[in-house]
C-alpha cells in the first residue's frame, strides 16, 4: 500500500477523530449572563506594539453556550470552540474555574 493509498483510506473514514487538530480553548471572566444558556466571556490578552515594543492589553468579547445556566458575572471561566451554535455564538463552557465572590 502506497502513501497515498493510506491516506484516502484515513480520509475515508478509519481515523477521523486522529486527523482533526486541536479545538481552541480561552480562560476568561464572565461579563453577561442575562441571556438563556448563553454567556459572554472577555478573554484579555498581552501583545507587543510592532515598533514601540510596549506591551499593552486587547481584550475579546466571546459568545459562549452554558447549557445549565451555572455561571454569573464576574465568574473565571474557561471555554472552547465547538460547531456555530447560532450567529455569534461559536464557543462552550466546558468548566467554571473560580465563581465570583
Amino acid at each position: 500500500m502506497s502513501m497515498d493509498e493510506s491516506k484516502i483510506i484515513s480520509a475515508a473514514g478509519g481515523q477521523e477523530s486522529q486527523s482533526r487538530g486541536r479545538k481552541k480553548s480561552w480562560q476568561g471572566k464572565v461579563v453577561s449572563d442575562k441571556m438563556d444558556k448563553a454567556i459572554i466571556v472577555v478573554v484579555e490578552r498581552r501583545v507587543q506594539h510592532p515598533v514601540y515594543k510596549k506591551y499593552f492589553k486587547k481584550t475579546t468579547r466571546l459568545m459562549a453556550h452554558d447549557e445549565k445556566n451555572e455561571a454569573g458575572i464576574g465568574d473565571l471561566v474557561k471555554v472552547v470552540e465547538c460547531r456555530p451554535l447560532s450567529k455569534r455564538k461559536s464557543c462552550r463552557l466546558v468548566e467554571i474555574i473560580e465563581k465570583a465572590k
